[in-house]
């Protein structure tokens, strides 16, 4: 079998041969991810994520060998689209995996769909998309978007805070987020701050919390933003005094950079690394064999992802021409997720747990979010209503 991962605008090109290829055409897999910038990690992790899990699968998915075409889309929606137009015309993908951010979601959206081609989201999940936008031909492994935002919300509620201060970036996921804040939190919100998408310096956020002393602040700041953000919240001498909540801020991804200065700091996730289950145990110890990392949410996404496509092909016997067919198999989800409990909704999101996790330090000096408390059970998203698909 051949398992071949093409990668485009990056370093090279890697194959990882085995025995002689089946006669079948290979299934072609394009993952379109953030690989470049301040946010590149987050790709990184669901590339590396993804491409564990076709080769713990055996190099084959649904029985066929697959070729993984990797894409950076620079977090800049017109260059995913370009990139997407590559994937579907040039590499004639049978699905598109990712990508992380909402704005380059959207983006490619389109183009993805009206080819009638299978969209799996690893990460960024619109409020649009969830809900009026929705595709038969669209599926997210992760979450929408509000969803763990909702967690803070009502934990900010449920421990008392009157007053919170609202930070995020400028962009669709950033309005989400706070959207998903709000939807349980019935406090006073003193300030709602949106800067620019990649702002790496918060002095002037800052200044403003420590003079109006909140009872908590809320932010999502992923990538780069949250690693500055963390380390000057801790730095200006806040974190002792304001309750730090966060989602996707603080992470696996963030806190090789964060270290200790993210400790103890609350955050809202469908996972952490440490939730007890057999399937996810074989994951994060098979991840940080390869990688020398500890997974985030975005690496088990798309482990996920790549399950997900398996279970799916097995019921189709690997063929992808008969899209209703297939879209049944997708809508089924017939695997163990490594989150545990895991059902489609008609939009195609996830109706999944959510809890309050928190940064820690393992015995072996590495640091993990960890399960604090349950939060929601089998949690469907705001928006699905808004779909007008109904199976």
């Amino acid at each position: 079998m051949n398992v071949t991962i093409k990668a485009f605008g990056l370093a090279a090109a890697v194959t990882l041969a085995a025995a002689p290829a089946m006669a079948q055409e290979k299934l072609k897999i394009g993952l379109l991810l953030t690989l470049s910038g301040p946010s590149a990690v987050l790709g990184q992790h669901a590339r590396d994520g993804f491409q564990l899990a076709v080769k713990d699968l055996g190099g084959k998915l649904g029985g066929r060998d697959v070729e993984v075409v990797v894409v950076d889309d620079e977090l800049k929606p017109d260059v995913a689209v370009t990139k997407v137009k590559g994937l579907l015309e040039r590499d004639k993908v049978d699905f598109v995996v990712g990508p992380i951010f909402s704005n380059v979601a959207v983006a490619a959206h389109k183009p993805i769909v009206d080819s009638k081609t299978f969209y799996i989201s690893v990460n960024a999940g619109p409020s649009n998309l969830a809900g009026k936008s929705c595709s038969p031909y669209f599926f997210a492994t992760s979450y929408q978007n509000d969803q763990n935002h909702e967690v803070l919300g009502k934990v900010a509620q449920d421990r008392g805070y009157k007053k919170v201060y609202l930070l995020a970036p400028n962009y669709q996921a950033g309005k989400d987020a706070l959207a998903g804040f709000k939807r349980h939190y019935k406090g006073e919100i003193v300030e709602e701050s949106y800067v620019p998408l990649n702002t790496l310096d918060f002095q002037s956020e800052l200044a403003k919390i420590a003079s109006m002393q909140p009872d908590a602040i809320f932010t999502f700041m992923p990538g780069g933003m949250g690693v500055n953000l963390v380390k000057q919240y801790r730095g200006a001498g806040l974190a002792d005094r304001i309750p730090f909540l966060s989602a996707f801020t603080v992470d696996e991804t963030n806190l090789p950079a964060q270290q200790d200065a993210a400790i103890g700091m609350l955050s809202g996730s469908n996972w952490a690394p440490n939730m007890d289950n057999p399937q996810n145990k074989k994951f994060v110890a098979a991840y940080e064999a390869a990688y020398n990392a500890v997974p985030a949410s975005y690496a088990m996404h798309a482990y996920d992802a790549a399950l997900l496509i398996d279970s799916a092909l097995k019921a189709t016997g690997g063929k992808t021409e008969d899209k209703d067919a297939l879209r049944a198999a997708i809508k089924k989800a017939d695997f163990n997720s490594l989150r545990g409990d895991f059902k489609f909704g008609a939009n195609g999101f996830p109706i999944q747990d959510f809890y309050l996790v928190k940064a820690a330090k393992r015995p072996d000096g590495k640091l993990e979010t960890e399960v604090v408390e349950k939060v929601f059970d089998d949690y469907p998203d705001a928006y699905a209503k808004e779909c007008a698909i109904t199976n």
